[in-house]
Parts: structure tokens; C-alpha cells; sequence
């Protein structure tokens, strides 16, 4: 078993910043990729980002809406996976989730993640 708790989210002016923070427990996800999604009120669950595997680091890839505002990165020896935030903005509202893939490069499905957060609230304010 796994278990995933983020933390980070909070109130934010448009404009401003967050990193979220999500650590494993349980089992080691050092060797999986490990995602971000979010869902919005009335909405469906998107992907944001996602880091694949890798000793050094991994690759890295992100929606379109977020590329060059957000951040992905891992710690493998702490077991954490981070979402750096950067000129929020009111759309970027919603519960964050962070996710393990089900191997070393995971995609934009939620079906390609096995083990989800209890998601931490970001909300932007205009």
C-alpha cells in the first residue's frame, strides 16, 4: 500500500505563489512516475504535470495551460514530490491531487495512476 498526503494549498492573490508538497508512505515511489491533477468545482479531474522515473532526474511534462508557470520536481530520498505554482491566476482554482503512475513514464490519464492524495485546496483570488 500507498499513501500519498499533499500539502501546500491555501488563499493566493492572482499573481502570486504556492508549492505544494506531496510525500509517500508505505512503499517507496522512487521508481515511478508520479503526477499532479486538479478538479474545479463542477468539473472534471485534469492533468497538470507529470515527472517520470529517473536516477538524476526525470522527464517532465505539463498541460498547456500551466507550462512556464509550473514546476514539477522530486526528491527520491524523501519520498516527496513538489508542484512549484508561479503567476497564479483565478482559473488555477481548485482541490489538487497528486498521483503515483503506474510506471516509470505516466501519461495524462488518470487511468495510467494507481494510488491518489486526499488533495489539498488552492484557491486564486482575483
Amino acid at each position: 500500500q500507498v499513501q500519498l498526503v499533499e500539502s501546500g494549498g491555501g488563499l493566493v492573490q492572482a499573481g502570486g505563489s504556492l508549492r505544494l508538497s506531496c510525500t509517500a508512505s508505505g512503499r517507496t515511489v522512487r521508481s515511478n512516475a508520479m503526477g499532479w491533477f486538479r478538479q474545479a468545482p463542477g468539473k472534471e479531474r485534469e492533468f497538470v504535470a507529470a515527472i517520470g522515473f529517473s536516477w538524476s532526474a526525470g522527464s517532465t511534462y505539463y498541460t498547456d495551460s500551466v507550462k512556464g508557470r509550473f514546476t514539477i520536481s522530486r526528491d527520491n530520498a524523501k519520498n516527496t514530490v513538489y508542484l512549484q505554482m508561479n503567476s497564479l491566476k483565478p482559473e488555477d482554482t481548485a482541490v489538487y491531487y497528486c498521483a503515483r503512475g503506474l510506471s516509470v513514464v505516466s501519461g495524462r490519464s488518470p487511468h495510467e495512476y494507481d494510488y491518489w492524495g486526499q488533495g489539498t485546496q488552492v484557491t486564486v483570488s482575483s
